[in-house]
């Protein structure tokens, strides 16, 4: 098969589409026939040296994708050759063919375009994992997502909604601010021109006093001490990111003083199977969101669709302040 392979760690320029060995479905895997592959920040890590696959990953990149089942590995019993599915995977989908655990496939519902729905499983997951499986965000609480334009921030935007959450997002500029609001964001901070603190201490909690009760953050270290500071009584902060640095300070007095409560989690180094893996975040998401993907009542946002062999233009557009959600790689029409 065709893959992206790294030839080196650096600039786009390392992502090289070239021949390797065809993988081959393990016990319980499928063997995938890729359309298209989702673009991911973590992507870009990996092919800077930052973010290494788990051991037992495939070194091509690419944490989700959609495609067709292939072929069937011992013991899959829930899937058939042939199923349309979009799969959530800890590397490999940058690729003509990926073997992934049948427990990591979500099908691809009717009327949703396959291409979109290759940027679905990374963002719903994640999103999915955090907001309810971690911080249990439910109706009528304040979520605060930073980073509301991109591919998680239009996703969660969604997510939140669903759940009648009131949503908070970040972004750095009023163009996407205005699209936040078309997802359902209501309160708008422009991170270039405004003080999110001061923004999210002027909002009432239904937990008693001000503030966020639940904060999104892909920033990490940067806004550590201000995301505490915003945090209602009782609130969570969830780390999903670092894009503002690895070390930061936090300041425990503020955090006791409002019983707050800070997570850091990803999905990638979670485990195949067993409580908090994979495979339960992904039974979780077919189950409870899925029905509403199905619906088109949330939908993947894509802000760009490039062949496989543009990987680099691809990954230069995650760093391009005019994206909006999500940017997907076309592996075959």
């Amino acid at each position: 098969m065709h893959a992206i392979e790294l030839n080196g760690f650096g600039g786009p320029e390392v992502l090289e589409w070239t021949v390797t060995v065809d993988p081959e479905p393990g016990p319980g895997e499928v063997l995938v026939e890729v359309i298209a592959a989702g673009v991911n920040r973590a992507d870009v890590l990996q092919r800077r040296g930052f973010y290494p696959p788990p051991a037992d990953a495939s070194s091509v990149p690419g944490l989700e994708c959609s495609g067709t089942i292939v072929a069937l590995g011992d013991g899959v019993r829930d899937w058939q050759v042939g199923d349309r599915v979009c799969a959530l995977l800890a590397g490999g989908g940058y690729a003509e063919l990926v073997a992934v655990p049948a427990t990591q496939l979500l099908p691809i519902p009717d009327g949703l375009d396959p291409v979109a729905a290759a940027g679905l499983p990374e963002v719903a997951t994640t999103v999915w994992s955090n907001l309810v499986m971690t911080a249990g965000l439910r109706s009528g609480q304040l979520v605060l997502i930073h980073g509301g334009g991109g591919g998680i921030g239009t996703h969660a935007i969604q997510v939140a909604r669903g759940l009648g959450a009131r949503v908070a997002v970040t972004a750095g500029s009023d163009e996407k601010l205005a699209k936040c609001a078309e997802l359902g964001a209501e309160l708008l901070i422009n991170y270039k021109t405004q003080d999110f603190v001061a923004e999210i201490a002027a909002q009432l909690s239904p937990a008693g006093g001000a503030g966020a009760d639940v904060i999104l953050d892909n920033m990490g270290a940067l806004y550590l001490e201000r995301n505490v500071e915003s945090l209602a009584p009782h609130g969570q902060l969830v780390v999903i990111g670092m894009q503002g640095g690895i070390a930061g300070t936090l300041n425990l007095a503020t955090l006791l003083r409002k019983w707050g409560t800070v997570h850091a989690t990803n999905v990638r180094n979670r485990p195949r199977t067993g409580a908090g893996s994979k495979a339960e975040v992904v039974a979780a998401v077919r189950a409870q969101l899925w029905p509403q993907v199905a619906a088109g009542e949330i939908v993947p946002v894509i802000s760009a669709e490039l062949p496989i062999t543009e990987a680099g233009r691809a990954h230069e557009l995650l760093d391009d302040s005019e994206t909006f959600g999500k940017v997907v790689l076309r592996v075959r029409d």
